[in-house]
């Protein structure tokens, strides 16, 4: 086991022991990783909390980003700028979109996944419209992405775990739907992860998909849980690594200049490692 290993082993075994209830994790305090010396391709990710990166103190909470990796070649520098809570209009408003645009090279892909706090109507700034701000605001994207010479594409929300009788629901309805009509008024390419994800799910039936989400109950045990959880909305380790499975499976069948380098990980049942580590690396 590396040094890497340990430690993130060790920092784990603390968190679980420590932590008080279920603390709601600061990905303020997630350290960015070093910089990929002449990668053979960037991505650069921005999204909300499905996507984004978490400290060994949110574990099992994880977000897809994390993991990506694990489908592409070694050389390839995942740049994950993903942040919790945020919607199209909170990533601009708080600097974040243009700070991507900083770190952005010509020939970089940039995947763009919003939708769930956009359509926020309890945090109000949080909120947009399907139909106006977010439509505008996701064609910005695009159109950004490429003055500056990278590859935008456009992704649906990844489903939430709603089941009704024995049928997944959709629940992103105009939300998705605004970001097809996006991707195809704009040419730009599409990761429909709602609608794999949805799949996923259906496949394995309502308890079976349950495990990918953040539902626990007392008696499972989760240290950060001890009272049981019912987030159907965020992902764990294996909601994370089935629904980075998924993104780069069209990410490889998409055919861009990245698409070379992507290698899907399988997406059926994948070991459990207790972080973001890739298996055989």
């Amino acid at each position: 086991m590396s040094v890497v290993s340990l430690v993130l082993t060790a920092t784990l075994a603390l968190a679980q022991v420590s932590a008080p209830g279920a603390p709601r994790p600061d990905l303020t305090d997630v350290p960015p990783p070093a910089a990929m010396e002449a990668p053979v391709a960037r991505i650069l990710i921005a999204s909300d909390s499905t996507a984004a990166n978490y400290g060994a103190s949110a574990y099992p909470q994880m977000g897809w980003g994390m993991v990506l990796k694990c489908s592409l070649d070694p050389r390839v520098e995942v740049v994950n700028l993903a942040r919790g809570g945020r919607s199209t209009k909170t990533f601009i408003e708080e600097g974040l979109w243009t700070g991507l645009l900083d770190k952005l090279k010509p020939g970089d892909t940039v995947l763009i996944q919003f939708g769930h706090n956009d359509a926020d109507r309890v945090k109000i700034v949080r909120f947009t419209d399907p139909k106006g701000a977010y439509t505008d605001n996701l064609t910005r994207f695009v159109a950004d992405v490429r003055a500056k010479g990278g590859q935008p594409v456009l992704m649906t929300p990844i489903a939430k775990h709603v089941f009704l009788g024995d049928r997944v629901q959709e629940t992103h309805g105009a939300y998705a739907q605004a970001v097809r009509d996006v991707a195809r008024a704009t040419g730009a390419p599409l990761i429909d992860l709602d609608a794999d994800m949805m799949g996923a799910q259906q496949a394995r039936g309502e308890a079976g998909s349950r495990g990918f989400y953040l539902i626990y109950t007392p008696q499972d045990g989760v240290a950060r849980y001890p009272n049981g959880n019912t987030d159907t909305t965020h992902i764990n380790e294996g909601g994370a690594r089935l629904a980075a499975s998924l993104v780069a499976g069209r990410l490889a069948f998409l055919k861009l200049p990245v698409s070379t380098y992507v290698h899907p990980a399988s997406t059926g049942d994948q070991p459990i490692l207790g972080g973001p580590r890739c298996p055989g690396r």
